[in-house]
């Protein structure tokens, strides 16, 4: 029970820091990538490798049904012949803890070519990832809930929690309602 405990405190603890941080920066550089989003006529492209892509895959999903177009593309396929799935009316969203994972160079690189918008989540603006981002949306560095600080918990929480922020927000924007969602 106590471990439990405090792994849910450790997380409400991150999504506390989290929305603290939409008052300031992160909340700027949100609204811009709504706007971004809500600007291109293609698709939305989600990607990330491990937890961040099993994360981003609910992100996909959630946008998709809430009536932003969107799918998930595994960087490691992407670098193998997927990146002509993604167009130049998209958009895409590239999801990493630390924004130096290998595998998402590829797309960093393709957005890059051809001037297709590239919104990082990650918990560091002056990675790789977050460098090379039209718009990063940098996260707070908060402690993970796992005891070695090795397994992300906390910041996958967070993940999915900015995922779900900006699908409620696209969905508020386009008037997405619930006879919509029922179609």
């Amino acid at each position: 029970k106590e471990s439990g405990l405090r792994t849910l405190r450790t997380e409400g603890e991150g999504l506390s820091a989290l929305a603290s941080a939409m008052e300031g920066k992160l909340g700027d550089d949100f609204d811009q990538a709504c706007q971004v989003i809500s600007a291109i006529t293609g698709r939305v492209i989600v990607a990330g490798v491990g937890k961040s892509g099993h994360i981003g895959t609910k992100i996909a999903a959630t946008l998709a049904s809430t009536g932003t177009p969107a799918f998930f593309v595994h960087p490691a396929e992407a670098n193998h012949g997927d990146l002509g799935m993604i167009a130049r009316d998209d958009a895409i969203i590239a999801m990493s803890w630390s924004g130096e994972t290998e595998e998402l160079k590829g797309i960093i690189t393709y957005s890059a070519r051809f001037g297709i918008p590239l919104i990082a989540i990650t918990r560091d603006q002056n990675s790789t990832l977050g460098k090379e981002a039209t718009i990063c949306l940098e996260l707070p560095r908060v402690q993970e809930a796992c005891p070695n600080g090795l397994a992300p918990t906390t910041s996958t929480i967070m993940q999915m929690a900015i995922g779900d922020s900006l699908a409620v927000a696209l969905l508020e924007r386009r008037g997405f309602s619930a006879d919509d969602f029922s179609v």
